[in-house]
């Protein structure tokens, strides 16, 4: 079972091009059924789909789960609240996704310096 950890608790994004259902699931703490309907509910979220319909989704696709997650566990909306904040805030939204690459990179980046150190 997964359980509701913060977005600052999650795992770092893997540096990939494209991540399937089961590994967006366990880096954003969401369940895959759950990732399924968000899709419905959420125009900004279209994974790439490939042979048998299978979702693969991109780094963007990622950090978008992430904040979709945050608006509704976190901050308390609702499907439609934040549905409205996501649509809304669009230059917001742009800046809030470059802040969290921006964060995410600097992550990684100190990791493998971590590594190259040792």
């Amino acid at each position: 079972m997964l359980d509701r950890r913060s977005n600052q608790e999650l795992p770092a994004i893997p540096a990939k091009r494209y991540f399937t259902i089961g590994e967006v699931s366990e880096l954003c703490a969401v369940k895959p059924h759950v990732l399924r309907y968000w899709e419905q509910e959420f125009p900004q979220l279209k994974p790439v789909k490939r042979r048998g319909n299978r979702r693969y989704y991109q780094r963007h696709d990622v950090i978008m789960i992430r904040q979709i997650r945050s608006l509704l566990h976190e901050q308390g909306f609702t499907i439609v609240g934040a549905r409205q904040q996501l649509e809304g805030d669009s230059a917001q939204t742009d800046l809030t996704r470059t802040q969290q690459v921006t964060r995410q990179l600097r992550v990684e980046l100190e990791e493998i310096l971590q590594l190259l150190r040792r």
